[in-house]
């Protein structure tokens, strides 16, 4: 068979850095030095060299290097590290050079990561968390990445499988000394008590309010209100820059506009809509059906009203959970100081234009989020093919353990599908048909 490919890549970001780190995995990774960085340096230190052109011994950069051999490597294979300066000449003339070296290859998005999977050095879920880490933008988000990454939700998978291996050896003997029927019962009895655990632990894994979607993805805000009630302006406000357009015209808000924030270490994604009313036009009646759809599937909706337009307090039916709703009163520095309404139960006054009540509005969002998110510290749930693979693997336990327990080979095919699907949750098997999505969310170098 012929050797893979040597893959090598730009790992740090692109443009003028003061260092820029140069990767190089596979079996050519030991020429690559030695032609363009010799002497060859220990393994595991860095070494001050001279790097040139493989071909014309031009100089093109004095730079650390690295070498780490295989299989005490990341990926498993040979590999290098060539940390030069990061001006643009410099870094494109080096990766020309490596490319000239016969059977290396610019890496492909994602490309050393899965040669690490594929020479079990990491499993999916490390995979999936080591490319949350390179996304996080919050503390809370860095958190829960490091956790996947370090292999918290693979050791509670892989414990559920290799505890489903067990119950499903037991299942087997239960075939083999059918004959013996106390042999036969016994082993079946303990199968069924193991899966009856795994259920419900699997149960309570799933039913977590999705508090790991919620870190990873953003707790979700919807801004609602009918016209003029200042939603653009509240958004404006709390992301602290202009990006939605203000206008005194109703109906202005056509489209829905989201914004990231960072509230205290948490991920929130606000959502700007269209005000809601009985709209004329095609445009605006599209928008209004937006916004609805985006409140039904919101984690919060902020109602909006305006204190100085007493028809604006009342909220449409929006198809949400009280618990879900929090009336904002905007526009609460147009209120006479003499004449000021009372709030409904557990609304917030505040004013987009002058601030006033926006901290606290930030504080009661940070505090509903983090209530929702819960306890950051156990490992979660945070990916949709996660959730069906468990999914699955509940349902086979509940035919395991709700149809007859005298159907033994039956009920020992549901153990096994109960276990597979947990495999392909961490790639122990058959999972093929999902590398090329996971792989390819990380950038080239990685």
């Amino acid at each position: 068979m012929s050797e893979p490919p040597t893959i090598f890549a730009l790992s740090s970001g692109h443009g003028r850095a003061g260092v820029a780190v140069i990767r190089i995995s596979g079996p050519a990774a030991r020429e690559v030095l030695e032609r363009m960085a010799p002497p060859h340096p220990r393994p595991r230190y860095a070494a001050l060299r001279r790097i040139r052109h493989p071909q014309t011994a031009e100089l093109l950069d004095e730079a650390l290097v690295l070498w780490f051999a295989g299989p005490r490597s990341e990926t498993s294979e040979d590999m290098a590290e060539l940390q030069v300066h990061g001006g643009r000449a410099v870094v494109q003339g080096v990766l020309e050079a490596i490319g000239t070296i016969q059977g290396c290859r610019l890496a492909e998005p994602g490309e050393f990561a899965r040669r690490a999977f594929e020479h079990g050095k990491v499993d999916l879920t490390r995979v999936e968390g080591l490319a949350d880490l390179i996304d996080a933008e919050t503390a809370a988000q860095r958190r829960q990445a490091l956790r996947q990454a370090g292999g918290a939700l693979w050791e509670r998978y892989q414990g559920w499988r290799q505890r489903l291996i067990e119950a499903l050896a037991l299942m087997e003997a239960a075939i083999d000394f059918s004959d013996e029927a106390d042999v036969a019962r016994d082993a079946v009895e303990k199968a069924r008590g193991e899966a009856l655990t795994l259920q419900a632990e699997i149960g309570a894994h799933l039913d977590d309010g999705h508090r790991g979607e919620l870190v990873r993805e953003g707790f979700r805000v919807v801004l609602a209100g009918l016209p003029n009630v200042g939603k653009s302006s509240l958004l404006n406000a709390l992301a602290r820059r202009d990006v939605a357009i203000v206008s005194e015209e109703a109906g202005t808000t056509r489209d829905v506009i989201d914004v990231k924030l960072d509230l205290e270490g948490l991920p929130v994604v606000v959502s700007d809509t269209a005000g809601i009313r009985e709209a004329e036009g095609k445009v605006e009646q599209e928008g209004i059906r937006r916004t609805l759809g985006r409140a039904r599937a919101a984690d919060l909706v902020l109602w909006l009203t305006d204190p100085t337009a007493p028809e604006t307090t009342s909220a449409p039916r929006l198809a949400v959970a009280p618990d879900r709703v929090l009336v904002v009163a905007n526009k609460y520095d147009l209120l006479d100081t003499k004449v000021l309404q009372p709030l409904a139960e557990g609304a917030i006054a505040v004013s987009a234009v002058t601030g006033f009540g926006m901290d606290r509005l930030v504080r009661r969002l940070a505090a509903i989020a983090r209530a929702r998110v819960g306890d950051t510290e156990a490992a979660a749930l945070t990916q949709a093919r996660h959730r069906q693979q468990l999914e699955r693997c509940r349902a086979a336990l509940s035919s395991f353990l709700g149809a007859p327990a005298g159907e033994v080979e039956l009920r020992a095919e549901d153990l096994r599908r109960a276990a597979q699907a947990l495999g392909r949750i961490t790639g122990a098997v058959d999972v093929e048909d999902v590398l090329g999505e996971i792989f390819g969310r990380f950038c080239i170098g990685k």
